[in-house]
């Protein structure tokens, strides 16, 4: 059986490495599979990882209807053994229900990867309707780390190193951006509410003391 499966995660942990050796492993056995993305870090039409594996991909735009796509590409005489799709979270509610009709009328497995949570902790639209609508739902096992060493489980837009809560939802970016350019970073639960970012955090490591130090006179 067909079916729609939804991998997620915060940004950084290999969401994209994975539907690149998604695509590998199937590409080996002789399998062609049609590459949807959007808003990838490499460009319109790519698909990219952070270890510098990239592909092409077909964009998903704004509209784009993927179950007519796929349908012409079959008409055409044009061959898709299954679907990955890259950034999912990007996808309009909409879309997400045309990756279920692909699974279901044109029986092809979709392997959907997107982050869960925008900076400000909501869902996005289209990473909501894959839970609701996936056959499976799976969390990647790579975990990202939060620069205090624990897990990251929220994803933060930075602005010269601080953390921002305000604005659209979708602003392209990657981390480890240049000091003074949008960014993002993966944070802890604990350090996203109290908006401390690595940068911050070395700040505050290196102000000085506020409390006065007495210095110590011998006896």
């Amino acid at each position: 059986m067909s079916a729609l499966v939804f991998f997620s995660g915060t940004m950084d942990c290999g969401k994209s490495t994975l539907a690149l050796q998604i695509g590998h492993n199937r590409s080996a056995r002789g399998l062609q599979g049609v590459i949807f993305t959007r808003d990838d870090r490499a460009g319109e039409g790519r698909l990219s990882s952070r270890l510098g594996l990239v592909t092409d991909a077909v964009e998903a735009d704004e509209g784009m209807d993927l179950y007519a796509y796929l349908v012409d590409h079959l008409s055409r005489g044009g061959r898709a053994d299954y679907v990955i799709v890259d950034e999912a979270q990007f996808l309009a509610p909409a879309q997400i229900d045309q990756l279920a009709r692909i699974v279901d009328d044109l029986d092809l497995d979709v392997f959907a990867f997107g982050i869960l949570t925008d900076f400000r902790t909501h869902l996005f639209p289209g990473s909501r309707r894959l839970v609701e609508l996936a056959d499976r739902v799976e969390s990647l096992q790579v975990e990202a780390l939060c620069w205090c060493g624990a897990r990251a489980t929220h994803n933060a837009r930075t602005v010269g190193g601080e953390m921002v809560v305000e604005g659209a939802q979708v602003v392209v970016g990657d981390v480890n951006q240049a000091q003074g350019e949008v960014g993002y970073e993966v944070l802890c639960r604990r350090h996203h509410l109290r908006r401390t970012t690595s940068a911050t955090a070395r700040a505050g490591a290196l102000s000085p003391d506020v409390l006065p130090v007495t210095p110590h006179v011998p006896m």
